[in-house]
């Protein structure tokens, strides 16, 4: 029989709400295999008859059987007739054999990581909030999606395409929705794409990722705005690259400071159209400044177009890359913020001699995306239902930045200041009266309320103590209350 401390270990499994899942004879196998494990019950030691160890759990004999029998399958235990069931005698299940022994917790060591495994779990990663609440940044408004017709859409794929719809894909993107992007791009972004040069991918940090993977090796320099998107810094970071940082002005990013920096560079960051945080618009004269420089120095221009469907004051500025007569710039989109996050749909505008290299790449990571999720956005942006949900919802969030921003003027006077963007799905707000960052944020979490602080995006974290607040995906009533939570916090760290 067992002993006392061994039955009682069996029926702690049995009981446990983690193993509620489980049936009830495998609950028995995995509570006498872990006792072998641990080396609890040793090599040759009998185990009890079935018909009394069901007894005292009180089970019925088939149950006890039935696990008896997985553990004889699994090499654990032996059965030997007349005789009963032992403990293999086998020398894997010896004693201090370390590959069976479970492995004591490691609290107090790091993991045995590359230097860029660890530079990525430094990082932190890229985490957005499962379920958003005010006023996290970069989320649009998902309630109003037209959901019927995207169905609709997706059951005609499906009826059309039939199983080949549930295959692998093409891994530069299925052809449909090349062309709708590239149409997409050349008549609202002003760009010079062609189906062929597109490449479907599941984000924009994706694209990031491959960008420093595939164009530049550990230890290059890259030049990255100064603040600049989080992701993108991570992922270069990751990639082992050298961010050298350059700073901004009202009108985007100091390119002067890029033609006479020292330090070469084989590529630049940057977000022209609406740029991150700021939301500054980097002026004519500076885009064919950088252009002209990344041919001279047959240098990347990694522009990343995040959300310029949402501009609210006239047209937005054409891309970069529908300027750049050299082929030297990558052109970076997703449907993330103008559609939903869920699709995971991301896009990248190549140079011709980029296309082959850069979809090899790809097929390292994820092979392609999901073909029915691309076949049905071809078709939601092939009948118009794309433009026109973009201008319903640039609609809506002009609505909503004007009522945040009357908000924060009225109920955060004297504590925060809102530097209203011209477009975009989120508002910096900078501090005042001397609160810092980091209290205000604790302060907000503390009510519900999620800020970005604006300094951590700073290259030396040392940029005017700030949060971002985004809008889009929150109504008017929401909206208010959030800001009223938001403001009895931010008066009470004040005091």
């Amino acid at each position: 029989m067992f002993k006392h401390s061994q039955l009682e270990s069996v029926k702690a499994w049995l009981a446990h709400p983690a193993h509620a899942g489980l049936p009830l004879h495998a609950r028995i196998q995995r509570a006498i295999r872990q006792l072998i494990l641990d080396g609890t019950l040793g090599r040759g030691k009998p185990l009890p008859a079935s018909r009394a160890l069901a007894r005292s759990l009180d089970l019925s004999r088939d149950t006890v059987e039935a696990a008896y029998a997985q553990l004889h399958a699994e090499g654990f235990i032996e059965r030997r007739v007349g005789s009963g069931s032992f403990v293999a005698e086998t020398s894997e299940l010896a004693p201090g054999r370390r590959q069976w022994r479970r492995a004591a917790p490691r609290l107090s060591h790091a993991p045995n990581l590359s230097r860029r495994g660890e530079a990525i779990f430094r990082s932190g990663g890229v985490r957005e909030l499962l379920s958003p609440r005010p006023f996290a940044p970069g989320i649009p408004e998902t309630r109003s999606f037209p959901i019927r017709l995207w169905e609709r859409l997706e059951r005609q794929v499906l009826k059309e395409a039939g199983t080949a719809a549930l295959l692998h894909a093409d891994p530069q993107g299925v052809e449909p929705l090349r062309r709708a992007i590239a149409d997409y791009v050349n008549l609202e972004r002003g760009a010079h794409a062609t189906p062929d040069r597109v490449l479907v991918l599941t984000s924009s940090q994706q694209a990031l990722a491959l960008c420093a993977s595939v164009l530049l090796d550990a230890g290059e320099h890259i030049f990255i705005e100064d603040p600049a998107y989080y992701g993108a810094r991570k992922a270069f970071d990751a990639a082992g690259l050298d961010c050298v940082p350059i700073r901004l002005d009202h009108q985007g990013l100091l390119v002067d400071e890029i033609i006479s920096e020292p330090r070469r560079a084989r590529a630049v960051f940057l977000t022209p159209s609406h740029q991150f945080p700021s939301g500054a618009t980097l002026a004519l004269d500076r885009r064919l400044a950088l252009i002209e420089w990344a041919d001279r120095h047959q240098a990347w221009i990694i522009e990343d177009d995040y959300d310029s469907e949402f501009h609210y004051a006239g047209k937005p500025t054409a891309c970069v890359q529908g300027l750049d007569p050299h082929e030297r710039t990558i052109y970076i989109g997703t449907f993330t913020k103008s559609l939903f996050p869920g699709l995971r749909i991301g896009y990248v505008v190549l140079p011709r001699e980029l296309v082959e290299p850069m979809t090899v790449a790809r097929t390292l990571l994820d092979g392609h995306s999901a073909p029915l999720a691309q076949m049905t956005l071809a078709r939601f942006m092939e009948g118009g239902h794309f433009g026109a949900h973009v201008r319903a919802m640039r609609g809506i969030y002009a609505e909503r930045l004007g009522l945040l921003a009357g908000l924060v003027d009225k109920h955060l006077a004297g504590v925060a200041e809102a530097q209203v963007p011209a477009g975009g799905l989120q508002m910096p707000c900078l501090l005042k009266s001397g609160l810092s960052e980091q209290a205000a944020i604790d302060s907000a979490r503390r009510a519900g309320i999620a800020l970005l602080g604006l300094s951590s995006l700073y290259a030396a974290g040392d940029g005017k103590p700030g949060f971002l607040m985004g809008f889009a995906a929150y109504t008017p009533s929401e909206i208010e209350a959030a800001v009223g939570k938001l403001a009895t916090a931010l008066q009470a760290a004040k005091r």
